[in-house]
Formats: C-alpha cells, sequence, structure tokens
C-alpha cells in the first residue's frame, strides 16, 4: 500500500495517544516503545509488570526474569498496525534471555523492537518518477536482573533507540534521531499459601521505563527547545493465582501506568476551548517556549504535580487495566482483559482477547483488541501472534 507523505505517518505513529478537541494529551516521540509488542500481554490488556514469568518480560519487568521457570528462551512476536488503511506496517519483536550463576539468582536478557511504516512514494507532480523511502523506528534493548531474596528481585536495562522518520533530500539532512534510555524495576513473587478450597501466590512489581535524554528529530539542532520527551512511564502492578488444582489456575492482574511527562499549560484564557484572542496565541507561545526548555529529568518530577486542573486532572493522567488468565495444565490458556485512560488524556478504552497454546518447549499465543472508545485505535480489529521456545534446565522458584 502506497502513502502520500512521511508527516502522515508520523502522526499515525503516535495515533494512539491522540484524543478529542479541547483534550491536553501528553504526546512524546517514539510512543511505538509503549505499544504491547507480544500477544500474551495484548491480550492481558497490555498488561505485564506483575504477571507470571515470561520470554516477553523485557518490555514491562525484567526484573521477572530471575524467577524465570526455564533456564533461557527466545520469542518472535509481530503487530500488523492500521490493517483497515494499509497491509505494510507492522511491529515486530524478539527476545531472549538466560539465567546463570548460583542457584540461578542473576539472568540476562536483550530484544530488538522494529516498528516499519512501509513504503512511500513521494512525488512532486503526478507524472514524476516516485522517490521511495522506507522509515522506521527502532529500540535495542539489554537488561540485567538479579535475585535480592528468594521472593524479591530488581533489574535496571539500557535502551538504544533510533527513529528515521526524515525525508532524504538534497537540501535536508536525513540522518536518523537517537537517543538512549534507562529503566529500573522490580519484582516480589509470594509463596504458595494455601486456603480451604485452593492455593493462592501474590505477585507485584513495578518499572520506571524509558528515562532518558529527550530525542531530537531536527538534524542539526543539539539544545532541548527542539526536541521531544521519550514515554518516560511508570507502571506499577499486582496479580494474585488462584490454583484449584495441578491442572487449573486462574490470575487476576490490575495494573495501573503514568507518562512522566510534563503536562503542557493551556493558554485558553476565556475557557471557550479555542485560543484565538492576541493575548491567547502569545501565552501559547510562550507556554510552547516554556515547555520546550524543560529539562528531561527534571520534568518527570513536575509530572507529578503540573496538570492545569489541579490534583483531579493529574488522577486522569493514570491509566489502569483489569485482565484474568485462565491456564489449564500449563499446556492451554485463555485470555480476557480491559484498559481505560481519561478523555481527556488519549481516551484509549478497549476490551482484549487472548489464547495460548503450548506443546513441548514451542508456545504460540495469539490477541485480538475491540475498541470501546470513539477514538478509533490503530490495533483495531487486528490479529497478533507471538511465538516462543523455553529450553534448558528447569528451576523451581514458581
Amino acid at each position: 500500500m502506497k502513502k502520500i507523505a512521511i508527516l502522515l505517518l508520523f502522526f499515525i505513529s503516535i495515533q494512539f495517544i491522540y484524543s478529542q478537541q479541547n483534550s491536553r494529551v501528553i504526546i512524546t516521540g517514539v510512543p511505538f516503545l509503549l505499544v504491547a509488542a507480544d500477544a500474551r500481554s495484548a491480550g492481558l490488556a497490555d498488561q505485564g509488570v506483575a504477571t507470571s514469568t515470561d520470554v516477553f518480560s523485557q518490555q514491562y519487568n525484567p526484573a521477572k526474569y530471575a524467577f524465570a521457570i526455564d533456564a533461557q528462551g527466545f520469542s518472535a512476536s509481530y503487530t500488523p498496525y492500521l490493517t483497515d488503511l494499509v497491509n505494510d506496517i507492522s511491529l515486530g519483536q524478539v527476545t531472549y534471555y538466560k539465567r546463570f550463576g548460583a542457584e540461578g539468582r542473576s539472568a540476562f536478557a536483550g530484544s530488538l523492537r522494529f516498528f516499519g511504516l512501509g513504503q512511500i512514494e513521494l512525488r512532486q507532480n503526478a507524472d514524476d518518477d516516485p522517490f521511495i523511502v522506507e522509515p522506521s523506528e527502532m529500540a535495542l534493548d539489554a537488561s540485567y536482573s538479579l535475585k535480592l531474596s528468594e521472593r524479591f528481585s530488581m533489574a535496571v536495562a539500557g535502551r538504544y533507540i533510533r527513529s528515521a522518520l526524515r525525508i532524504p533530500t538534497g537540501e535536508t539532512d536525513a540522518t536518523p534521531a537517537s537517543t538512549f534510555a534507562v529503566d529500573v524495576a522490580g519484582f516480589y513473587q509470594g509463596e504458595e499459601t494455601a486456603f480451604s478450597d485452593f492455593n493462592g501466590r501474590l505477585r507485584l512489581g513495578f518499572n520506571f521505563q524509558n528515562m532518558g535524554p529527550k530525542i531530537n528529530y531536527d538534524a542539526g539542532e543539539s539544545d532541548d527547545d527542539s526536541a521531544n520527551f521519550l514515554p518516560a512511564n511508570l507502571r506499577l502492578g499486582g496479580s494474585y493465582d488462584f490454583i484449584f488444582d495441578d491442572y487449573n489456575k486462574v490470575s487476576l492482574n490490575v495494573e495501573v501506568a503514568k507518562l512522566l511527562v510534563p503536562t503542557p499549560q493551556s493558554a485558553d484564557l476565556d475557557g471557550d476551548g479555542l485560543v484565538t484572542t492576541p493575548e491567547e496565541l502569545d501565552l501559547r507561545n510562550q507556554n510552547n517556549l516554556d515547555y520546550n526548555r524543560i529539562n528531561w529529568v527534571s520534568g518527570m518530577f513536575q509530572s507529578f504535580g503540573d496538570a492545569p486542573g489541579g490534583f483531579s486532572e493529574e488522577l486522569k493522567e493514570f491509566t489502569y487495566s483489569v485482565s484474568t488468565e485462565y491456564v489449564y495444565q500449563d499446556a492451554f490458556a485463555m485470555r480476557l482483559g480491559y484498559f481505560n485512560e481519561s478523555a481527556i488524556k488519549g481516551a484509549r478504552k478497549f476490551f482484549s482477547l487472548g489464547a495460548g497454546f503450548k506443546y513441548n518447549a514451542v508456545k504460540v499465543d495469539v490477541s485480538y483488541l475491540f475498541s470501546a472508545s470513539q477514538v478509533r485505535n490503530p490495533l483495531e480489529n487486528t490479529l497478533r501472534f507471538s511465538l516462543t521456545f523455553n529450553f534448558g534446565e528447569k528451576y523451581d522458584d514458581y
């Protein structure tokens, strides 16, 4: 499918955080970092910070790898994007992890995410030969996790980010934008507790994600005035397993998240939802200048108390999701989830369905998303697929 302009695709890539008019949506660079790249988490409404350990933990909470049952694992995931409009935009990810050290207390993991925006034909005139470009974005991750006790682990992750969205021309420097980020995560997995009708297990997790310098799409500009914040994000979650017998288990999961990015300030002085008067236009320009000059570190702390609407609006910047997963004999899984975001902060609301099938060391996961918002979701009506291979010795940490 041929598209028309690189600018259109840039806005498509961040469409999932857009909302209706008069909203105060926080817009960042490289938003693909927040899109669930694997089918299991997608089936659980984009959760993963406190769910049971899997190969996909790198994107959500790498501290979980220290509790992996298998010594090693590899996965490949594929997510078509905007399938109702085009057929060559997709998000792919490959991940590998390995536990090592005394009693497997440490783990290393690496992953590569690639967001391909397909081919774009550019012409000055309708009869000209097209100039074809293939914009893309990628993130290369590495993480290390360590058990600090028998029930708690922490992890750090480093991430190299590259965004090649500029159009190469004779007058434009098309050097890809790049930056780096770090994650700091923790994970707690409790002991299995016996009750009268079932056994239970609690899990808790947190992750400070994508903390790093702004990304600058304007080649030749080195100051923050022309750069975009990364989608720094805080995830907090809890999960509880209801283990009925050796064959049947149900997990209930809850997760909240918040962008650690400053909120743009409003220039609507008269409250009519429009910025039209000279005073409002001047204030908007000054607000934009002040916003661009915020350092990324200061911005993370500022993000907890800078919403123009006060504390009530600050609460609306949190998203939440709930999900459940039924597992039969660790061979078959069914998943259901719901994700909610405030209407003035992006209006993402959707239900998700998922399933998993495991045979020996191979596992296949699929998921499907149903939008529950008036704002179209670019992943609506899309099947996502993941393939996992687990191998090596088994650990009795679960």
